[in-house]
């Protein structure tokens, strides 16, 4: 897709100079290292967002003591190791 959004920021004067120089150490324009930084950037941001779970304090408070407290067997669990010993041989 053809770019033809704008997008206009305002740089101190010694920061342009260093896109400048980036830019023309790996021989693009200014504008196509500033935009593939900044989409690079927000790609990133946005992954991480992305991946990211978040819950109330609280819930997790009470993830953090249940996974403190020992481990309490159920049914299932008992039948499955004896199970698995069974098949093991110990």
């Amino acid at each position: 897709m053809a770019a033809t959004a704008r997008l206009e920021i305002r740089v101190r004067p010694d920061s342009k100079t260093r896109l400048e120089r980036a830019a023309a150490l790996v021989q693009i324009s200014v504008s196509e290292f500033v935009r593939t930084a900044a989409e690079d950037r927000a790609e990133q941001i946005l992954r991480e967002h992305d991946t990211q779970t978040t819950v109330p304090a609280e819930f997790f408070d009470d993830l953090l003591t249940s996974l403190d407290a020992p481990a309490q067997p159920n049914a299932a669990l008992t039948r499955a190791v004896l199970r698995a010993r069974g098949l093991v041989g110990t």
